[in-house]
């Protein structure tokens, strides 16, 4: 009985909706390949440095992948900042001047300024790199900037043609995987940038890649209902957005290793 016990604890463990995965495995990757095609030879320099022979899309995952340790379990409101209505960018920026609570934003901006420092050690400088990647990327899924009621869309249940999921696992993975493509062929197929584009992503502040994610998660909680078998109608309409925030999730992240790192 002991043995059954403790192999149905581990099923409903398994099982359990995380609201802090986001993208799936191959998402980030996918928004860390892009962003190695954006660095500057002094910030691809320091990365080197900090990750080794770790590339940026396989660190991208670390961060989720950590969560098997239990001495990493205070990272987990790193990944997310819930918002419970519609924000105008005005109204963005001024809630998250007042935040003080222990979530993506306050996180990232912290884990940056450390990365800054000549002093952080160097143990610290991979801890932070990797969140800073898995973060910045984490921003990009709108669901991460969903309702705190419903986990970020956890408890919203549907289904993708006629399987049992649920709206932030649609947008974490099943919609990625739906694409059959490696996270490399993936990368390649979305990576079309202007200069132009490159540096207006780039120079917008993190309040806007949060404003553009909520707005974003508004409209996908009004478009997909509890209990929708959603399936190629959904894949159609929705799938350019999704491949815009990989890719601006890709270009942000560069734009802020840049920073860092000094171009």
């Amino acid at each position: 009985m002991k043995v059954l016990s403790k192999l149905i604890c581990a099923a409903a463990l398994f099982c359990a909706p995380f609201s802090a995965m986001a993208w799936g495995t191959n998402g980030h990757r996918i928004s860390g390949e892009i962003a190695s095609h954006y660095l500057t030879p002094k910030a691809k320099a320091a990365v080197k440095a900090i990750l080794g022979d770790e590339s940026i899309a396989m660190a991208s995952n670390w961060a989720d992948f950590i969560k098997s340790d239990d001495n990493y379990r205070y990272l987990y409101n790193w990944h997310f900042i819930d918002f419970d209505k519609s924000y105008t960018l005005p109204e963005m920026k001024a809630f998250l001047e007042k935040d003080t609570d222990v979530d993506a934003y306050t996180k990232l901006n912290f884990m940056i300024a450390e990365l800054k420092k000549k002093t952080t050690t160097k143990e610290n400088k991979l801890l932070y790199l990797r969140m800073i990647i898995h973060v910045v990327e984490d921003m990009h899924q709108p669901m991460h900037t969903g309702h705190k009621d419903d986990k970020g869309g956890n408890d919203v249940k549907l289904s993708w043609f006629g399987k049992p999921t649920n709206l932030h696992s649609l947008w974490d993975s099943e919609l990625i995987d739906f694409q059959q493509l490696s996270y490399t062929e993936y990368a390649a197929a979305v990576n079309h940038t202007t200069p132009a584009q490159v540096a207006e992503w780039q120079k917008a502040p993190i309040s806007q890649w949060l404003y553009e994610s909520n707005q974003l998660a508004e409209k996908i909680y009004a478009e997909a209902k509890p209990d929708s078998n959603l399936s190629y109608k959904y894949n159609f309409n929705n799938i350019a957005t999704l491949n815009e925030q990989l890719l601006k999730g890709g270009v942000r992240l560069a734009g802020v290793l840049n920073a860092i790192f000094g171009s």
